[in-house]
């Protein structure tokens, strides 16, 4: 066999197979599947055309001149060929996604069947005010509770996801801190606790960062928070619950510390699944905060978006913050832009987006909202912690626990590759979870954890599915304490062995090229 960049292919004769012969790659009832270009032949159709009729081309010269490339497939081979791929991907409706940092849940079918209603899923984004009326009215009711949900004093809708709506907080703190006069403070604090996010949109929005230590138990170092606090510092960045899958016990302190400096505090929102309902970030001492609505409130997640990230202001920020935003005058609901901001909104920072947001997520957010209810939501928050807990302490004798002594998690526990054997690392594992049909954790992350497994199993997974994952978890992990050498070489009953990750990363092959023809000897 040969393991090459395009993974595992068999080279020579398998059991049961005649001398001479090759394997297909096909694995069970798991077929190989080429590329398209591979499958259909670019000089034939999958459908007959009679043939067009001639006449004076309208193209103005931009007629094409060569072939177009594109294979001719057949429908029964273009259903094939796209129903194969699916079934070599994984997903959150096929099982546990474990994927730390993430909240891939179960998405509420409830919610897409709302989102798919005429009037919000064909919304065209240039509808006249007066004709989306009760769009508005979804969007408005949506910030309404978000607002409540977190004890802020209003909010943007319109960012587009969870670091786009960093940017968005951050935007506002230099407008805030430009229309006090005090352009001189531009360094944001970030401790080592935080998502990687935060410090690359402090360096874009024009900020310095500097890290703050974590302590022992995987907190913020509050003392050393306090100590390098000065002139020009304009605020701190933090994650609550950090991406350790701790609280920040000390959150409070922090922000009355920043505030008294002259110092703004933001906070990456993107776990808010672990403390809704549970916790108001207002009360915390919070400026502003993203809310990832494709996470907490249980929207579609992966595969590059779309996703949602509103941003909640205290009421120091809320004269900064972006437009477009929805208002209610009277009985109808308007959009305040640029030319009807007014004396009222003339401090905005400015706009972010062309339109206002995305109405999908919007409504599949407010349909999980109004369905859950308030003890609903507070059992989100509950679960999520319970579940990474259970998963936590069944783990923690077989893998290193860094955290386990600081008390319980929240949404997501963390393990390390530590006291596994030389040569046996976080990615053996990992790969070896495949074998079992688990997609794997969250792996090298973060940071201030060497070797970092992060496991969150969010709050929709039942205690027979965590049961499942744990036996699983646990018997890779004891085969890779034990020295088994085949779990290096996994996984083994994948569609593809193991790949070169580092030279596909490096050298990825984006870009099909046919094949040259063999050309007969003259």
């Amino acid at each position: 066999m040969t393991i090459n960049q395009s993974g595992w292919r068999p080279t020579t004769p398998q059991a049961g197979e005649a001398a001479g012969a090759t394997s297909t790659g096909n694995r069970a009832l798991m077929l190989e599947e080429p590329l398209i270009f591979e499958i259909g032949s670019t000089e034939t159709t999958g459908v007959d055309f009679a043939e067009a009729p001639s006449g004076k081309s309208r193209l103005a010269g931009l007629d094409r001149s060569k072939p177009i490339g594109l294979p001719g497939l057949s429908e029964p081979e273009a259903v094939r060929h796209y129903t194969r791929l699916s079934r070599q991907n994984y997903a959150i409706d096929l099982g546990l996604f474990p994927l730390g940092s993430c909240t891939m849940k179960h998405n509420p079918r409830l919610n897409e069947r709302m989102a798919r209603l005429p009037g919000f899923a064909d919304l065209h984004p240039l509808t006249p005010v007066d004709s989306c009326q009760g769009a508005f009215e979804v969007i408005h009711q949506l910030a309404h509770w978000l607002v409540t949900l977190t004890g802020m004093h209003s909010v943007a809708m319109s960012p587009k996801a969870g670091a786009h709506g960093e940017l968005c907080g951050v935007l506002a703190i230099r407008a805030a801190l430009d229309a006090k006069g005090e352009q001189a403070r531009k360094v944001l604090l970030v401790p080592e606790s935080a998502h990687g996010t935060n410090p690359a949109t402090a360096a874009f929005a024009g900020f310095s960062v500097e890290d703050i230590p974590a302590t022992e138990a995987g907190r913020v170092n509050l003392e050393a928070l306090k100590a390098r606090l000065g002139p020009d510092v304009a605020g701190v960045m933090i994650t609550n619950p950090n991406t350790c899958g701790l609280f920040e016990p000390d959150m409070r302190a922090i922000s009355d510390a920043v505030h008294a400096a002259g110092g703004f505090v933001y906070c990456d929102g993107a776990n808010f699944n672990a403390i809704v309902g549970r916790v108001r970030p207002g009360d915390l001492g919070i400026d502003a905060m993203h809310i990832n609505l494709h996470k907490t409130f249980s929207t579609p997640h992966g595969g590059g978006g779309p996703g949602s990230g509103p941003v909640v202001f205290s009421e120091a920020l809320t004269p900064y913050a972006p437009l477009p935003f929805v208002e209610k005058q009277g009985d109808q609901f308007i959009l305040v832009e640029e030319e009807t901001a007014g004396e009222h909104h003339a401090s905005s920072f400015g706009r972010m987006v062309a339109f206002h947001g995305q109405m999908g997520m919007f409504t599949r957010a407010l349909t999980y909202i109004l369905s859950h209810g308030a003890d609903g939501l507070r059992q989100v928050a509950e679960d999520s912690v319970l579940n990474a807990n259970y998963i936590l302490r069944s783990m923690e004798d077989v893998l290193d626990a860094p955290f386990a002594k600081s008390g319980p998690c929240m949404h997501e526990a963390i393990f390390s590759d530590k006291g596994l054997p030389e040569g046996f690392s976080t990615i053996d594992i990992a790969k070896g979870l495949i074998d079992e049909g688990f997609h794997p954790m969250t792996v090298y992350f973060p940071l201030v954890v060497h070797g970092a497994m992060l496991v969150e199993p969010t709050e929709t997974e039942s205690k027979a599915t965590l049961d499942q994952f744990i036996h699983a978890f646990r018997f890779v992990a004891e085969k890779a304490k034990g020295g088994d050498l085949a779990i290096k070489t996994a996984p083994h009953y994948a569609p593809r062995r193991r790949l070169d990750e580092t030279l596909a990363a490096r050298k990825p092959v984006l870009v099909y090229k046919e094949p040259e023809r063999a050309q007969a000897a003259e």
